[in-house]
């Protein structure tokens, strides 16, 4: 890798590869509208009020008054020094969104999305969770705007999301375990749909990732891309020069591309996205839907998911309940088909042990979805020079995970 010398650049330029979705929703061959026919008029009355928003200067000004005043933003970029001097190799800053208000970077869409809610005059939310974040985040603004809240969250998540449980529970959220299939992430979201199918008049999914039909995964995009805008500032600012490279784990892939997109166009700076390997690649207990997966389509988009040999979908295994999914947003498949982001995969032992590594070198308990991204830099940090960047999207804190890594590392808690 070579130090960049790229120019930022904050707007897309006409042959950007930040202008997409197309105007059906389509990135490639990637996207679309793959919803009942019930659900299209709601799905094109969410385009038309988004668009509206993005035109309506009032709604950034809000928008940025709550990113400011309630989330905490901007979140710090921090120079990893330690983890510098223990790898040997480049400098590493992380970009601190566990320290957002409700500790992840999911507050950031979900503030987005609940003005946009606001203004279509919808009175109840639903939302679906994996690891609990999305589910709190969601949780959160509806008792700051006084909405009504149900939060879909497979059973085998809530057992080993507790804490998470409870605090949407004191914001007074309700939260539904769902049983059917593995009881992770995938089923929650095939609930929440149902949900939302059954009360469309007075009903707003909120979606937490950068997946579903259009607009979401441009929505959700938009909403994160936050993340990277403050991070060309705060590097260029810290180093004079934008980083060499930038990794974030990826699930459904909101905090990737978050911190991506506003560098797409950077080709000096390498992207990384960390998939939930599991047990291995091909060990068939795997959450790697761009690795091992192939196009599809689930939850009104066409992407890269794990299916078995008739195209069913097969199900996903991490011990991150975040990244336990077996698709990823459409934007992710066609980066990786164009070749502008390499996506690699990173084992639930690996995660573990930068989970360990980050807390005691750094002091701060990092999510096991960013112990993922963590895991591929203790790879390739020791392979680069002094004088070279990493980013990390630190995307959220571990003081949620804390039972299953005590669980794996044989501590009774």
């Amino acid at each position: 890798m070579s130090a960049s010398t790229t120019t930022p650049v904050q707007v897309p330029l006409p042959n950007s590869l930040r202008s997409g979705p197309d105007g059906r929703g389509w990135f490639g061959e990637f996207g679309g509208r793959f919803v009942a026919e019930t659900l299209m008029p709601l799905i094109l009355e969410l385009e038309e009020a988004y668009r509206a928003a993005q035109a309506d200067p009032s709604f950034r000004e809000e928008l940025e008054f709550y990113y400011r005043d309630y989330v905490g933003r901007p979140s710090p970029l921090w120079f990893a020094r330690r983890l510098t001097e223990t790898l040997g190799g480049a400098k590493i800053y992380l970009k601190r969104e566990e320290l957002n208000h409700t500790g992840s970077h999911k507050l950031n869409n979900v503030m987005g999305q609940i003005l946009v809610a606001r203004r279509m005059g919808k009175t109840r939310i639903v939302a679906e969770t994996g690891a609990g974040q999305h589910g709190v985040a969601t949780a959160t603004v509806c008792a700051l705007f006084g909405l009504k809240c149900t939060v879909y969250m497979g059973a085998t998540d809530v057992e080993r999301q507790k804490p998470n449980v409870f605090r949407m529970n004191l914001l007074g959220a309700e939260v539904k375990p769902v049983t059917a299939g593995a009881g992770t992430l995938k089923d929650a979201m095939n609930e929440a749909m149902r949900d939302w199918v059954a009360n469309v008049e007075d009903t707003y999914f909120l979606v937490g990732t950068v997946a579903g039909p259009h607009p979401y995964p441009e929505m959700v995009r938009d909403f994160q891309s936050i993340i990277g805008t403050e991070t060309r500032e705060q590097i260029m600012e810290a180093e004079g020069r934008l980083p060499d490279a930038i990794v974030a784990a990826i699930g459904g892939g909101s905090n990737a591309m978050g911190i991506f997109h506003p560098f797409l166009d950077d080709v000096d700076v390498k992207l990384i996205g960390a998939e939930a390997a599991g047990f291995g690649l091909d060990s068939g207990k795997t959450a790697a839907s761009v690795s091992r997966g192939r196009p599809g389509v689930l939850h009104g988009n066409r992407t890269y998911l794990l299916q078995d040999a008739d195209g069913q979908i097969d199900e996903a295994h991490s011990i991150s309940a975040g990244l336990d999914y077996p698709g990823i947003g459409p934007e992710h498949s066609w980066l990786n088909d164009i070749g502008r982001v390499e996506y690699v995969g990173v084992t639930d032992q690996e995660a573990l042990d930068a989970f360990q590594l980050c807390s005691r070198q750094e002091g701060i308990l990092p999510a096991l979805e960013s112990a993922h991204a963590l895991a591929h830099i203790v790879k390739i940090a020791p392979t680069m020079g002094k004088d070279q960047i990493i980013v990390m999207n630190l995307s959220g804190r571990g003081d949620k995970d804390i039972f299953t890594v005590a669980k794996h590392v044989g501590v009774e808690l």
